[in-house]
């Protein structure tokens, strides 16, 4: 679990069954549409956009579902 994530980090993630590395490109603290959905996030519960960095592909993602890259 990162929950101290922030945009620049480098981290990894459980994407159908397999682990993705990738960095965090932005932090959502409000509703928005991202990643190809409705986000609901606030400061006191943000969520995180990522870009993998095989794909290229953007995904959103709660911080307990990061995990950052030592």
């Amino acid at each position: 679990m990162a929950d101290d994530v922030k945009k620049g980090d480098h981290v990894t993630w459980n994407s159908h069954g397999s682990k993705v590395e990738g960095t965090v490109t932005k932090e959502i603290t409000e509703d928005t549409e991202a990643g190809g959905r409705t986000v609901r996030a606030s400061s006191d519960d943000p969520q995180y956009e990522v870009t993998s960095d095989k794909s290229g592909k953007t995904a959103v993602h709660k911080p307990s579902a990061l995990q950052k890259k030592k």
